[in-house]
């Protein structure tokens, strides 16, 4: 066993340990027991850290301890992105919620990499004279600058993946766009006859949306290229050197191939969460869309005798436990559950905004976890959406006939000739008859005229 000790005291923890007295601490103080911290968000600082580590073995400083560092830094990224368990993974144990604006992540990740370091000098974890956690992983950093620079780079990647899982979604609907376009269909407004469409328009408006939260998301990541990195504490540049403020900037840009810059104003960085409130509600808005498409397509697929039956979506699963041959439409309501989600998390990190006082706000874990699980769950919800759902479901063209038949969704059409009240007249006099009568006299009428 060894011990550290802090100024509020010590703590004891496993020889090899690769976590210190700063981690063990708050895994008690936050034992919240919600889920882990985002590991995308660690593999994002821990990124931050090889830059920095890099950036001072250019500069001269410590050359040898600054290359095994970003050496230690490496080893936890691949570990992080490999599948399953490892020792390094457990390293990170803290809650997703926890107080202090993310100190006690960064504190985890400065504490990781200095033991890992210190094993490759061929030192022991711990013996911090030779690799100190905060003296040396963190020189001239705060939790101020980094953790916001690594929720940035973080969201980045995880708007691409989900701008691709768009782009799929969005093609998917193209093709069923072509694949239904001459496939008519009864139209509704407030679920009531209203007049005939196609079942391809329906699935290209669909489309449509879709692109418009594409494009959105591309283009959002432009907010989140300027960082404060540089600017420790408040955002100001006096507790770090110039060297390592210009040349950690290049440094990550090049490792993360993301056109990182550097703030013209770090302080509004370090004060104001405003841009993850915008890319949020663009989130919010992509989930609004999805939980349109997939509410229509429950309601399109109800049946399969007794509701509207207009398309067949693929079985994935047995739909009950005492009605043997149900089968429900559990992608689209996937669907709809990620996208309240999405919703709930929207709020949590638009409220998290408002609550920054001065020049910082300390709910930014929230804001993280928020964020990056929004990202996440509408990510896989369309794929799922696409794969599951959109890709393998088929039109009923006989009934989406059918329907429109029987009713006199076709009545708008004579307007021009018979103008409202000629028409509302003759469907409300021929209503009891049917569609065909309705039809019959709509002709007579013209003629007549």
């Amino acid at each position: 066993m060894r011990t550290e000790t802090d100024i509020i005291g010590s703590v004891t923890l496993d020889d090899d340990c690769l976590y210190g007295i700063n981690t063990a601490r708050a895994l008690d103080n936050f034992a919240m027991d919600s889920h882990r911290t985002d590991l995308s968000l660690i593999s994002a600082i821990v990124t931050v850290k090889k830059a920095a580590a890099v950036t001072y073995r250019k500069l001269g400083i410590k050359p040898e301890m600054y290359a095994a560092a970003a050496e230690a830094c490496d080893e936890v990224i691949e570990a992080l992105e490999t599948p399953g368990d490892s020792r390094i993974k457990q390293a990170f144990p803290l809650d997703a919620l926890q107080g202090g604006a993310g100190t006690s992540t960064n504190m985890n990740v400065n504490e990781v990499i200095a033991n890992l370091t210190l094993i490759k000098l061929g030192h022991k974890p711990g013996e911090y004279e030779y690799c100190h956690p905060l003296n040396d992983i963190n020189m001239g950093q705060s939790t101020n600058d980094v953790y916001p620079t690594g929720l940035r780079i973080a969201a980045i990647r995880g708007l691409r993946k989900l701008s691709s899982a768009a782009a799929a979604l969005q093609e998917s609907l193209q093709k069923k766009e072509l694949e239904f376009e001459r496939i008519k269909k009864l139209g509704r407004t407030e679920l009531m006859d209203a007049v005939p469409v196609t079942l391809g328009g329906e699935f290209g408006a669909y489309a449509q949306a879709i692109a418009r939260d594409r494009w959105r998301i591309y283009k959002v990541e432009e907010r989140l290229r300027q960082v404060n990195l540089g600017g420790a504490a408040v955002g100001g540049e006096d507790l770090s050197l110039r060297g390592y403020r210009f040349g950690v900037i290049e440094e990550l840009r090049k490792l993360t191939d993301i056109g990182i810059a550097k703030a013209e104003y770090p302080m509004d960085i370090t004060q104001n969460q405003d841009v993850f409130v915008e890319v949020s509600g663009l989130l919010k808005s992509m989930a609004v869309n999805m939980m349109k498409i997939a509410g229509d397509l429950r309601l399109m697929a109800s049946g399969p005798y007794g509701g509207l039956g207009e398309i067949r979506l693929k079985p994935v699963q047995q739909g009950s436990t005492v009605m043997p041959g149900k089968i429900n439409p559990v992608i689209p309501e996937m669907v709809l559950e990620a996208g309240t989600k999405v919703i709930s998390c929207d709020a949590a990190v638009t409220y998290s905004a408002t609550r920054g006082e001065f020049e910082l706000n300390a709910l930014v874990p929230l804001i993280a976890d928020s964020l990056l699980t929004s990202i996440r769950i509408l990510k896989n919800a369309a794929d799922i959406f696409r794969e599951k759902c959109i890709d393998v479901l088929e039109a009923d063209e006989k009934r989406c006939r059918e329907i429109l038949d029987s009713t006199y969704a076709f009545a708008a059409s004579y307007l021009a000739d018979l103008g409202y009240d000629t028409v509302s007249r003759t469907v409300k006099e021929n209503a009891p008859a049917g569609a065909k009568k309705i039809l019959e006299e709509m002709k007579k009428e013209k003629e007549g005229r």
